[in-house]
């Protein structure tokens, strides 16, 4: 606390001047607190006197400068204080406008969120990926989403067929679930690199993209059973007819299992009548005649339907997929083990929480089942 009379006849005179002349309340108040602690005021007395906090009165008396009247400017007037500074806005800009590989990252844009996390391990100001958002946009950024759609390719007359048939499957298989099961099945892969085509840029101009995804990338096939939304997911090197082959095996005998698990132990699965219908696209491996023949042949309760032509909505594990990505979309990996790790706690754990009333945009129509 300053000793009494520690103020200067000049500085007296300026904080008089002050509490005379100053149009702001506040200004008067604390030069008045200086002028009462140099007459000998305690901490407390002044706090009593002019009915304000004990800690008002203390920061006033140490931060207050009477030699410079602006120190009792409230800096608040000249607008909310902000985490991000103008340094920070630089850094975020220089950032931006290079691509994550320079820093050391494999996946190949930016979103707010991974800005936001990049730029706290750079600065050490944590702001959120929404406030960065903000920033972005006052800076005349925008986040670019791509056109596409492939509605222009589909056969109209095919794809309502197809819903017709399924949409009998669906019935059956939630009315006699023990008789039926539906599966969604597709392959799809998770990288490091370009996962979304969103990227911000300058208003007004496109920024390229590499469409290299193959390094840092996690293949995945498998499927989501549709009347109570179990999934399976294997990891694979490459999606090929051996491949495929291998998973719908793995997954028959993994039904077999759960299905003796249920307490049918007296007889054999495959006398059971429990048929299973594996809903997938059209990929060239998928419809290698020697595969299909062995899945007929080995197991012949398992249906393959496939999907007419461009038709990925009719496919419910788009909805997985597309959750998925939207989930690790903004998150930084240093490794493909932790992409691996996380994807199988997503995929295989039930760790990721799917809205499947949910519509989604894919490739121009909304998938949904529900």
């Amino acid at each position: 606390m300053p000793a009494k009379n520690h103020l200067s006849q000049v500085q007296k005179e300026n904080l008089i001047t002050l509490l005379k002349e100053s149009e702001s309340s506040h200004i008067r108040e604390k030069a008045l607190i200086l002028l009462l602690i140099n007459d000998g005021k305690t901490y407390q007395e002044i706090s009593d006197f002019l009915e304000i906090a004990y800690t008002t009165v203390a920061y006033w008396a140490v931060h207050g400068d009477p030699d410079n009247p602006d120190s009792f400017l409230d800096k608040r007037s000249l607008g909310n204080f902000r985490k991000a500074t103008a340094e920070y806005e630089k850094i975020l800009l220089e950032t931006i406008d290079k691509n994550p590989e320079e820093y050391g990252y494999e996946f190949g844009r930016w979103t707010a969120a991974r800005l936001a996390t990049y730029l706290e391990k750079v600065t050490g100001i944590k702001l959120s990926g929404s406030q960065v958002a903000r920033i972005l946009r006052k800076k005349k950024y925008v986040y670019i989403w791509a056109k596409y759609s492939l509605e222009d390719k589909q056969n109209p007359l095919l794809r309502e067929a197809f819903k017709q048939k399924l949409a009998e499957y669906l019935k059956i298989t939630m009315e006699s679930p023990e008789r039926l099961q539906v599966w969604f099945w597709d392959e799809s892969g998770f990288s490091l690199r370009v996962i979304r085509r969103k990227n911000w840029g300058k208003k007004g101009s496109r920024k390229k993209i590499t469409g290299q995804r193959r390094r840092g990338r996690v293949n995945l096939m498998g499927g989501v059973r549709y009347q109570d939304k179990k999934r399976l997911n294997f990891v694979i090197k490459k999606g090929d007819a051996n491949t495929f082959y291998e998973q719908i095996k793995s997954l028959n005998n993994l039904l077999i299992q759960e299905w003796y698990e249920q307490g049918n132990s007296g007889r054999k699965f495959e006398d059971s009548g429990v048929k299973i219908v594996i809903i997938l696209d059209n990929a060239s491996y998928h419809k290698k005649k020697d595969i299909l023949m062995k899945i007929s042949s080995e197991m012949p309760h398992i249906i393959l339907e496939f999907l007419p032509p461009y038709s990925p909505d009719y496919n419910l594990i788009e909805l997985v997929w597309h959750s998925a990505k939207e989930y690790i979309a903004h998150r930084l990996f240093e490794s493909v083990e932790q992409l691996e790790e996380l994807l199988h706690k997503l995929l295989n754990e039930g760790e990721l929480v799917i809205q499947w009333e949910r519509k989604i945009k894919n490739k121009g129509n909304a998938v949904c089942l529900v």
